[in-house]
Formats: C-alpha cells, structure tokens, sequence
C-alpha cells in the first residue's frame, strides 16, 4: 500500500486536504476505519474507504451506495488515501486534483467476514461488515472485468440480505454531514466555494431555502 499516487496528483500548497506524510496512526487508534465522502467535483460521486494497512483503500461510487441487495452499484477503484483523509470535510480548489465540496457523508468501522483480506482482495472478492452511522451489516465488493480503460479497477458495491437491507433511498433520505450537519452548499459556503454547484449534490431546493439557517436552528435545539 502506498501514497505516491495519492501525493503525486495533488498541490498541497494549494489544496486543503491531508498530505498523509505525518504520522496519522494515532489519530485513528480503533483499527478498520470506514468512511463515505459525498464529492461534487466535475460530478457528483460518493468515496467509499476502508482502512487497511495503514491506508485507505479507496473506490468512487458515482451513485452512491444502496441499501438494496437487488442492486449492485458500480465503484471504481482509485488511489490509497491517508488516514487523516477520513476526517477531511471541505473545499478543494477548483482547478486542482478533485476541485468542489468534500462532505463526510457516513462513518463509522468495518470489520472483514473473511480471514485474509489481502488474499480477498487479490481474489476481488471482499465481504465485510459496517458499523456506520448510516450504512450497516453486510456487504460485499466484487470486482468485474473492467469499464473501459479501467481494467481490474472496476468493482460493483452490493449490500447483502440481513436486517438492515431496506428499498429506502438513503443518499436522498439522509443527505446531511455526519459531522457537521451541513449540506453540500453549506459547506461550500463555509470554505468559499461555489455553493450553487455544490447545491446540485443536495436535496432540490436546499440553497433557496437557506440550510445554513435551518442548521444553526436545529444546533440550537439540541
């Protein structure tokens, strides 16, 4: 597991997110760390991770994850990303690697149902548990023959058959920061960026009716 890729594509003078050249172990002591992060960059797409090896092993999910076992979601496989990474909520500059709104949409652990991951992943076939906030039980990636030029990149994201398993939406449902509240477009607003085209990541007509107060209003409640 490496990070080349990761800091090769990437101006950390510019951009906000982590380096992952720091020690971040210790900021992370319970092992199998899972994260979800919505991502409106040139498209909406959701990054699911899981922590391995000191890293995030890392697919982007363009239709976010279903909690329907009958369908399977296609998840592309892109570069290991530091641990530091699943706690990153914010703007990358347009023009950079990933430019638009980070949100950290779902977290939690994972734990695998088989006894060599390495060997589950080499197979491409990985079946694993999530204890997020949103996203539970059972799940399994596959890996697939490959969509177009990404050859042994291409995976399908499936949730299997347990209690949890629903025909509910839920990356229409539940849209919302599971550390901050915020919407996509209170995030970008927050981090100066473009808040009308992070707004397309949210439920229609959340810039117009004004999340960022509708969120200060639910704080002050609890």
């Amino acid at each position: 597991m490496s990070l080349k890729k990761y800091q090769e594509k990437r101006n950390f003078k510019i951009s906000p997110e982590p380096s992952g050249k720091s020690n971040a172990t210790a900021a992370h002591k319970k092992a199998g760390l899972y994260v979800i992060q919505k991502h409106r960059a040139t498209q909406l797409h959701y990054d699911f991770r899981l922590e391995f090896n000191g890293v995030l092993l890392s697919w982007a999910v363009p239709k976010g994850p279903s909690l329907d076992p009958s369908v399977k979601r296609l998840a592309m496989q892109v570069e290991d990303h530091p641990l530091e990474y699943g706690d990153f909520e914010g703007v990358i500059p347009e023009g950079e690697y990933g430019g638009g709104t980070v949100m950290v949409w779902d977290n939690g652990e994972w734990l695998p149902e088989s006894d060599d991951v390495e060997k589950a992943l080499e197979k491409g076939d990985l079946k694993f548990t999530l204890h997020g906030k949103k996203l539970k039980g059972s799940w399994v990636l596959v890996r697939t023959h490959g969509y177009g030029s990404k050859e042994g990149k291409s995976w399908l994201l499936i949730k299997h058959r347990d209690e949890f398993a629903s025909q509910k939406d839920v990356a229409l449902e539940e849209p919302r920061s599971v550390l901050s509240r915020r919407l996509l477009a209170d995030i970008a607003r927050d981090g100066g960026g473009n808040a009308e085209k992070a707004s397309t990541g949210d439920p229609p007509g959340s810039l117009k009716s004004g999340t960022k107060k509708s969120v200060k209003k639910k704080r002050g409640k609890s």
